[in-house]
């Protein structure tokens, strides 16, 4: 059993280079072959394979059309699997009670720091992002009307303040709730997928 976790775990660890390597190897083709079709350095691919770069763009996108495969099929090698970091990522939208665009700046620090590293951070980060963004926009726009009303002295501005509440109520409970989803396995774009500041 403590094998067979062992066996799995080092699966899953495997990274961008080493799947390469292994791709190339079991189809037959050298560096040299490799090196020619994909339109790169010997000396890259070498790297590469060696774990000291990563391919990105037409790299990638070279060595992938050279060996036959889609970019989707190493993409998420070396990318581990961590369900308490997507909660976090998602609780992490709370700091926004107690500190001003909390709910955008901390969930973007985890996501830039993971998205690479762990399965579902990138896609749950732009989500929460896309979403996050939107709802300090609204909840501000809706803030400062309660404001600019309350001043003039305009009817229903209580209104304004009472949908602020609800706004900022609705961003502790959700992210909760989301929490709890991912602990028991169900991982998804929980938010609604409306303007893509982030991609």
């Amino acid at each position: 059993m403590v094998i067979l976790y062992h066996n799995l775990k080092t699966k899953t660890m495997t990274t961008i280079g080493k799947k390469i390597a292994l791709i190339r190897k079991q189809k037959g083709l050298t560096q040299e072959e490799v090196s020619n079709l994909a339109k790169i350095n010997l000396r890259t691919l070498q790297r590469i394979e060696k774990d000291e770069t990563e391919p990105r763009g037409n790299s990638l996108q070279g060595i992938c059309q050279a060996l036959g495969i889609n970019v989707e099929e190493i993409i998420d090698y070396g990318k581990i699997e961590d369900k308490s970091y997507l909660v976090y990522l998602h609780l992490s939208v709370i700091t926004g009670i107690v500190i001003p665009f909390g709910n955008i700046i901390l969930p973007l620090i985890l996501w830039l720091n993971k998205r690479d590293r762990i399965h579902e951070v990138h896609k749950q980060g732009v989500n929460i992002l896309n979403f996050q963004i939107l709802w300090a926009i609204v909840t501000n726009i809706v803030f400062f009307t309660y404001i600019f009303l309350k001043i003039t002295k305009e009817q229903f501005y209580d209104a304004f303040a009472y949908a602020v509440i609800i706004l900022y109520f609705l961003n502790i409970i959700y992210p909760i709730i989301n929490a709890l989803r991912i602990k028991k396995g169900v991982i998804k774009d929980f938010y609604p997928k409306l303007i893509p500041f982030v991609g």
